[in-house]
């Protein structure tokens, strides 16, 4: 697959993308990868590293000319690539596009994806990289714009339909996700839905659910919803306010150095809470829309009556978009009490357990021949 790959700035695509590279040639793959910044830093010798977008516009444009220019000539015939670019970009010189359309479409992509990760993350990153007053809500507005535009971008290409949104994980790096996007794109494409909220101090049924999203993630490409969970940095940030703190700590991100904590500013949190409520509802959806099908984990909760149905609002609410939108839904019912029929007559098929699912998974054909063998 030709693929571009967009995000904001502070997304540390170069580390990613050639981690995702390196994994192809484990993989007994090859992703050739052009890094459009790097090209156009190669141009300019005498602009020092993180002022580029300092330049006036016109400059820019002419050295992101002579970038895409050269990976034109050099992508020419390749089968797997990733071009490492940006839709936008939101500057000194306010919003402004980061591609010129002729010479995407001579790019030929099959696909282009944009990359995003947690919020507090993409500010410890950007800071440490530029000098640049941006705040935690500027970052927000400037996320949406580069998914908005990147999938413009897409349908304007006549690739709509392989446009995809990929998290980079806040526990663990998505690579599998990405080199699979590229190099197994015949693969299943999997929602998998569970509850978040309710189970946070239940380590026990976190446990069942990490089980149910590791082994999803063996067969399929995943789009997990908890590899950016902004809501937990909401959450904490509600909590230092009533007791009257400024800043909290929070662990960093997988790709940064071990055991790095991010001090994030209480007040920066709290003005977007309305933007991280917003994009969790507007990202899930895209995830499901993106996906073949949704497959949702249901634990039993402990209760005073038994156990009770851990069915969240919002995986209801993920299933009947699925429904409503002809994907394929499927659902692991653990609770001992059956279903209710908002349940059963919308989903494909429920099961009584993950093993169960997998069984029907592989002998309806769906898993794709290379991970059987592990690859």
């Amino acid at each position: 697959m030709r693929v571009i790959v967009t995000g904001q700035v502070g997304m540390d695509k170069k580390g990613y993308l050639e981690r995702t590279a390196d994994l192809a040639g484990q993989r007994g793959e090859r992703i050739d990868l052009y890094h459009v910044g790097d090209l156009m830093y190669s141009e300019a010798p005498d602009v020092k590293p993180g002022r580029i977008l300092d330049l006036p516009l016109s400059r820019l444009q002419s050295l992101r000319r002579a970038a895409f220019k050269d990976v034109i000539a050099d992508s020419a015939g390749q089968p797997n690539i990733i071009v490492n670019t940006h839709a936008t970009f939101r500057w000194r010189h306010g919003l402004f596009s980061a591609f010129d359309f002729d010479q995407v479409k001579k790019i030929q992509p099959d696909a282009l994806i944009c990359l995003v990760d947690n919020i507090e993350v993409v500010f410890d990153r950007l800071n440490a990289e530029h000098t640049i007053d941006a705040t935690l809500k500027d970052l927000m507005v400037w996320r949406e714009e580069e998914i908005m535009a990147t999938e413009l971008l897409a349908q304007a290409l006549g690739c709509g339909n392989e446009f995809y949104v990929v998290s980079r994980g806040r526990h663990a790096e998505t690579l599998e996700t990405c080199f699979r996007l590229v190099c197994r794109p015949q693969m299943r494409k999997v929602y998998p839905s569970f509850p978040m909220t309710h189970v946070e101090n239940l380590p026990d049924v976190k446990a069942e659910i990490n089980a149910f999203r590791d082994t999803i993630a063996k067969h399929f490409i995943t789009f997990d919803p908890g590899d950016v969970d902004e809501k937990l940095l909401l959450d904490w940030g509600i909590e230092a306010a009533k007791e009257g703190k400024d800043f909290i700590e929070v662990q960093g991100g997988p790709d940064q150095e071990q055991g790095k904590v991010l001090r994030v500013s209480v007040k920066q949190i709290l003005d977007i809470a309305g933007d991280i409520d917003g994009q969790i509802y507007m990202r899930d959806f895209k995830l499901i829309d993106q996906s073949d099908m949704i497959v949702s984990y249901v634990p039993e909760l402990p209760g005073p009556a038994g156990g009770i149905p851990g069915l969240s609002s919002g995986v209801e609410r993920e299933l009947q978009h699925a429904f409503e939108h002809g994907k394929e839904v499927y659902v692991v019912w653990k609770p001992a009490k059956n279903p209710s029929p908002f349940i059963t007559e919308t989903a494909t098929k429920v099961f009584k357990s993950t093993d169960e699912a997998i069984q029907h998974f592989e002998e309806a054909g769906m898993f794709h021949q290379a991970t059987l063998f592990g690859h």
